[in-house]
């Protein structure tokens, strides 16, 4: 147990006894009796010599006083020590040479005294004394060290149980605009999504009736052949916007609810996106080898859009004079086998359908910009294409809750990776 400035006051020698009287034999003869002991004895001549000490000393577990002295007597002492908030704990066992009467032992402890001690002393009594209201002070002072530990661990838990209430209030605010600005965000791409529909819809009939007039200006056959040339271009150009448009069509309008998934067997998807496909399987001399799919619970008519877009893409990005051949395969996994997914999907079964060619391929820095609307890693001269595509089939899988991941190098090829859940399986 630390005391004043530090000090241990559970070992003797670290309790401090301040002795104050005029003679110097009595100061000698109390340091005699109590040297047995072991405390720190500190002496003072006079009532202002202790007042000096006890400027620079404050940890003194007990005061012995000489009541008659010149100058400042003990009770005079007394009260000016008792003055100082940091010395008024300090006990004071007054000495005096004569038994006065009851109003005078009164003023002792009026002044503060604890006790009085009779010349002549007596050596045992002043030692029991001396022991007994030391004791005292060393308990008093634990529990105000006690009481200090206490107050000072109630502030840090009021500014703890503050600061938890401030950072609650604060998450809860967070979450509120979290909210908020979720379902204004709902709402701006629900917008989105009908501008782009309702634009993408209303450009049709003008386009229409600019290639219905162009194919008739060249059936005339009094058109010569540059006029040809410049039509053929803008008959060109306008089904390559129809395209666009109707790949902005389908990129806008998947809005979807739980009763459009349906259990469906995926072997007859991929078939209905082949035959689609027959004219240019048939150019291409396309070799398909398809693994035996599994039945899940999706949207059939996106889950046919996702094939027909990712085999389309196989068989357009083909290299020169080469045969596309592509594979089909289905594995199931785990989630924790896919680092890249978050925490929530944890346990979770996928099917892991992975759609490969030995088409030109791409660069791996390129893997995530493939998905992005628009984005084309190459010039619609060299591939036709509106650069939807592989858009619309990421925003296809995110509807069922799975994803895609695509891996190539250039010249070797692409492969496709998507991840749908199994909910039957949990």
């Amino acid at each position: 147990m630390e005391g004043v400035n530090g000090h241990d006051l559970s070992r003797k020698s670290d309790i401090k006894i301040l002795v104050v009287d005029d003679r110097e034999d009595n100061l000698f003869s109390i340091e005699a009796i109590l040297e047995a002991d072991n405390y720190a004895i500190v002496k003072a001549n006079s009532g202002r010599a202790a007042l000096k000490i006890l400027l620079n000393q404050q940890d003194f577990s007990l005061i012995l006083m000489d009541v008659q002295m010149p100058d400042l007597n003990g009770f005079e002492t007394a009260t000016i020590i008792y003055e100082r908030d940091k010395l008024k704990n300090i006990p004071i066992i007054f000495i005096t040479a004569h038994d006065y009467n009851e109003d005078y032992v009164f003023k002792g402890y009026k002044m503060g005294g604890v006790d009085y001690i009779y010349k002549p002393i007596n050596p045992q009594l002043l030692k029991v004394k001396v022991s007994v209201f030391v004791e005292l002070y060393r308990k008093n002072h634990q529990l105000i060290q006690h009481e200090k530990k206490l107050v000072a661990v109630n502030r840090s838990l009021q500014k703890e149980i503050e600061e938890r209430k401030a950072s609650e209030a604060k998450v809860k605010l967070l979450n509120t605009q979290l909210v908020e600005n979720n379902a204004d965000l709902k709402a701006v791409n629900e917008e989105l999504d009908r501008f782009a529909y309702v634009a993408s819809h209303d450009l049709q009939e003008p386009l229409r009736k600019i290639m219905v007039f162009s194919d008739k200006i060249l059936m005339r056959q009094n058109s010569d052949e540059e006029t040809e040339k410049y039509f053929k271009k803008i008959i060109s150009s306008s089904e390559r916007m129809q395209s666009l448009i109707n790949d902005l069509l389908s990129f806008s309008r998947h809005s979807t609810s739980p009763s459009d998934f349906k259990e469906t067997d995926l072997n007859l998807i991929i078939r209905d996106a082949i035959t689609e496909l027959e004219i240019e399987i048939e150019e291409t001399h396309a070799d398909l080898h398809l693994s035996d799919l599994p039945v899940v619970h999706v949207i059939p008519s996106l889950m046919r859009q996702l094939f027909y877009n990712l085999l389309s893409n196989a068989i357009k990005f083909r290299r020169k004079g080469v045969n596309p051949v592509i594979h089909v395969t289905v594995e199931t996994a785990r989630a924790k086998e896919f680092s890249f997914l978050r925490n929530k999907t944890e346990g979770k079964h996928f099917y892991k359908i992975t759609v490969s060619d030995n088409g030109i391929g791409f660069a791996p820095k390129y893997a995530e910009d493939i998905f992005v609307v628009f984005k084309r890693l190459h010039s619609y001269h060299e591939f036709e294409g509106t650069g939807v595509g592989l858009s619309i089939c990421k925003k296809i899988i995110e509807k069922h809750h799975g994803f895609i991941k695509a891996q190539s190098l250039p010249g070797e090829g692409a492969s496709f990776i998507i991840g749908l859940p199994d909910n039957k399986i949990e």
